[in-house]
């Protein structure tokens, strides 16, 4: 992205003091989004990794507090109303239970077994399956099956407080109830077995169970499919004697369970055969239906959660594309970057390479200056060193704190001031243009600093008829806090690098308007800079493409610039910056179809910058938030391995790029907090662009607040820091 440092004329009626801010509501949407990612996230991620799953299981313990007939009863125990009771199932009578389900794969297999042979079962489900796929448990209620609690998060609830206990069940028949629209009175706790396994640690457990008006279900037979004995061995142990009645159980998720659908599609008919009835358990016991249909707010309730949990899988599934997809784009970006700005260094550097005839004659600089009486002498007297012969024109936009009478108080030879009312950047480099005396026309702002040979460096590339545009290297002088510091590392590895890579490509998307330098006649063909969009050196720079010119960069032609000191000011550069490279972008989307120079550039240069500077931001905090949910809910040890990759590469290519530019190595120690801290800043201000465009919202020019502190630099080098004043200048309401 370009080095805008500034942006002017929206404070054409300010009022000196403090003005009161109010917040737009759009600035609050990008957090409100981030918000219901987040949420979406989180829900997801407890649903699918039972992350309150407790899996300890008691071993057995005393049973000298659990009633004798309840050891020696049948597996159906009702603790409701202090109730002290159990049943069997009748003779010939076979209830089937399938636990921890419903499975996608497994359990629609076993449901059309059933269905196939008029078989009847109990379905005691998780609420963290049920909540993930809804629609199976409606089937299983629609073919008349019976459903039944078997907890939430699957824990030993013998290791879980009362309040745990509640939860499991609440949230389980929330599951249910907005899956098939019904409650059900049945429950199985995870880990049981048969009745005369209930222990002083258990019983309690059922006793309250009972309590919260749930009837206990455990079994009497056990086909120990979980083991995947083999088909005629899960048979043989789910086979009651001398056809007695029993509830068989079985699994329909946990893993591979064919052997268990093979299982029941013998099973079934040999046993019905011989005079089995299989139903569901109050058929089987001849008692009322355990399933209440459920109305009113509690029905709501429960599609409620269920819509919840179908949206975050739906949104996570959609996030994981995003990842994949800004995966590849960041990869393919750095693999780009580093090829192709080795053959950019490789080219410029060789020996005897030129642009053609030496660039000698005078050239014209203007520099649109809006309140910069704290920076414009230094940029000014900046350019009184120039090696090369310059006209120096300040325009003064409706400045109101004595920004032109400082350049003429100077009295400098060649140094020209022009005034006018307050019209913005574009207008007041058109009026420097019109009032330029040279063909080559170098542009920079108010804030400014070159070095003695950066204009020489601009206007080489002019040697070559073809180019009608250069960008110059801009670097961050005020480097020197945190923010500053990742400035500088993005100012380096974003920005130049990719110049690089873009002027290899021919595709170059910004002159900056730090440091950029124009050829007099292209600018007249395309009419001159343009106020349709907040980024008019991306305009005017795809207009130059379109009408045929090359633009290229040259990595010496150095300016030093004062970025932004705050976030606040930080904020409002990059979301003016975002919005207005979208506006470039949609005002020259016919390149896309025309044909000759527009159309290359519209279908190679319009996709890189659509892809790599504004998908790519967008979708780049997905690594972190990744990173979050995988540390949260795992694989912990793979994400933050992936994690780390993908810093290494980062620190690769920056690494690389401060190599090219000559740049000590030791602002790249703060990278990492860069990356967590300052990317999603710059995710934030590009949502907020993105919501701004798609809802129709205007964005006005602005001036950033500057101290001055950026001095020219003593033959070259980085710059000196002067003392910054207390006092800053009110930055006008956007």
């Amino acid at each position: 992205m370009a080095s805008r440092t500034r942006r002017h004329g929206a404070a054409k009626g300010a009022r000196g003091g403090f003005r009161r801010r109010r917040v737009p509501m759009r600035l609050l949407l990008p957090v409100l989004v981030l918000v219901a990612l987040m949420a979406m996230l989180m829900l997801r991620g407890y649903v699918h990794s039972e992350i309150l799953a407790d899996f300890r299981v008691q071993p057995p313990a005393a049973t000298d507090k659990v009633p004798e007939k309840i050891l020696d009863g049948g597996p159906v125990i009702d603790t409701r109303g202090g109730r002290t009771d159990s049943l069997s199932v009748p003779d010939h009578h076979l209830v089937l239970t399938f636990d921890d389900g419903p499975d996608p794969t497994w359990t629609p297999k076993v449901l059309d077994v059933l269905k196939k042979h008029n078989a009847h079962a109990v379905f005691f489900v998780t609420g963290t399956m049920a909540s993930r796929y809804p629609d199976l448990v409606k089937r299983m209620v629609d073919e008349g099956h019976e459903v039944g609690l078997h907890t939430f998060n699957h824990p030993d609830l013998s290791y879980q407080s009362q309040s745990r206990i509640d939860w499991e069940l609440s949230q389980n028949q929330l599951a249910i109830t907005g899956a098939a629209g019904i409650r059900t009175s049945l429950f199985r706790p995870p880990y049981s077995s048969f009745a005369d396994a209930m222990d002083n640690k258990s019983w309690p457990v059922t006793q309250y169970i009972g309590s919260r008006g749930y009837i206990t279900v455990v079994n009497n037979t056990d086909s120990e499919d979980w083991k995947k004995p083999g088909v005629e061995e899960i048979i043989r142990r789910a086979t009651p004697h001398h056809g007695k009645g029993a509830i068989v159980l079985m699994h329909d998720s946990g893993g591979d369970r064919h052997q268990t659908v093979q299982a029941l599609d013998k099973f079934l008919p040999g046993l019905q055969e011989e005079g089995y009835e299989f139903d569901n358990l109050t058929e089987a016991l001849g008692a009322p239906s355990a399933h209440t249909e459920v109305t009113g707010v509690d029905l709501w309730k429960g599609k409620a959660w269920i819509f919840l949990v179908q949206a975050s899988d739906a949104i996570t599934d959609g996030l994981v594309v995003g990842l994949a997809i800004v995966g590849t784009l960041v990869i393919a970006r750095f693999v780009l970057m580093l090829l192709l700005s080795a053959v950019h260094a490789r080219r410029v550097r060789r020996r005897g390479f030129g642009w053609g005839p030496p660039v000698t004659e005078p050239v014209s600089v203007l520099v649109p200056a809006y309140n910069e009486a704290k920076c414009i002498e230094n940029t000014v007297r900046s350019l009184m060193a120039s090696e090369h012969p310059i006209e120096v024109i300040v325009i003064d936009d409706g400045s109101s704190d004595g920004t032109a009478r400082i350049v003429e108080a100077m009295g400098l030879p060649n140094v020209r001031v022009i005034r006018q009312l307050n019209a913005g950047k574009p207008a007041a480099l058109n009026r420097g243009l019109a009032n330029a005396r040279y063909d080559i026309v170098v542009m920079m702002d108010g804030d400014t600093v070159f070095e003695p040979s950066t204009v020489r460096e601009l206007v080489q590339p002019f040697g070559d008829a073809r180019v009608g545009a250069v960008a110059g290297n801009a670097k961050v002088g005020n480097r020197d806090t945190l923010i500053g510091a990742w400035q500088h590392i993005e100012y380096v590895m974003g920005f130049n690098l990719d110049r690089r890579m873009y002027d290899v490509l021919r595709c170059m998307p910004t002159i900056p308007g730090a440091v950029g330098a124009f050829r007099r006649s292209a600018l007249e063909r395309v009419g001159g800079m343009s106020d349709d969009t907040l980024a008019e050196d991306t305009d005017i720079t795809m207009a130059l493409h379109r009408d045929g010119w090359r633009v290229v960069y040259a990595e010496n032609a150095r300016a030093w610039t004062e970025a932004p000191e705050s976030v606040q000011q930080l904020w409002s550069q990059r979301y003016r910056w975002s919005y207005g490279t979208m506006q470039a972008i949609w005002k020259h989307r016919r390149a896309l179809i025309e044909k000759g120079p527009s159309g290359r550039f519209g279908r190679v240069g319009l996709p890189f910058v659509s892809l790599f500077m504004v998908v790519a931001p967008l979708l780049a905090p997905l690594i972190d938030v990744f990173l979050v949910y995988g540390i949260v809910f795992g694989p912990t040890e793979k994400t933050i391995v992936a994690w780390l990759g993908v810093l290494a590469l980062q620190a690769i290519c920056a690494a690389y790029s401060f190599a090219l530019d000559r740049e000590r190595l030791t602002p790249l120690i703060s990278m990492p907090l860069q990356q967590i801290l300052y990317r999603q800043l710059m995710y934030v201000v590009l949502l907020q662009s993105w919501i701004t465009a798609l809802t129709g919202g205007r964005l006005r020019w602005q001036k950033l607040r500057r101290s001055g502190g950026v001095a020219a630099p003593p033959g070259g080098g980085v710059p000196t820091q002067r003392q910054r004043s207390v006092s800053e200048r009110q930055e006008p309401v956007v």
